[in-house]
């Protein structure tokens, strides 16, 4: 059982870091801890916690986090107010 653990791992640190590339806004720790939740989550429910169903419920979390924020905290990229 050992391998499919570490394996299981593997896959959850690749998804990981897929998704920090793609949220660079977060640490990388709680990139990381937000797929672990999803995955904790998805197998308490008794769902099937597939790496595409976790990648695709963690980047939805990410990206509710990100729009979440009230405009006053966000970065502004462009430089103008609005």
């Amino acid at each position: 059982m050992p391998a499919l653990a570490d394996h299981r791992n593997e896959t959850r640190d690749e998804l990981a870091q897929r998704l920090c590339d793609e949220f660079a806004s977060f640490s990388s720790d709680a990139v990381h801890r937000c797929v672990a939740d999803v995955q904790a989550c998805m197998a308490h429910l008794g769902l099937e916690a597939t790496p595409a169903r976790v990648e695709r419920m963690a980047r939805e979390h990410l990206t509710g986090i990100l729009k979440s924020q009230p405009p006053s905290g966000r970065e502004h990229t462009s430089g103008v107010d609005g």
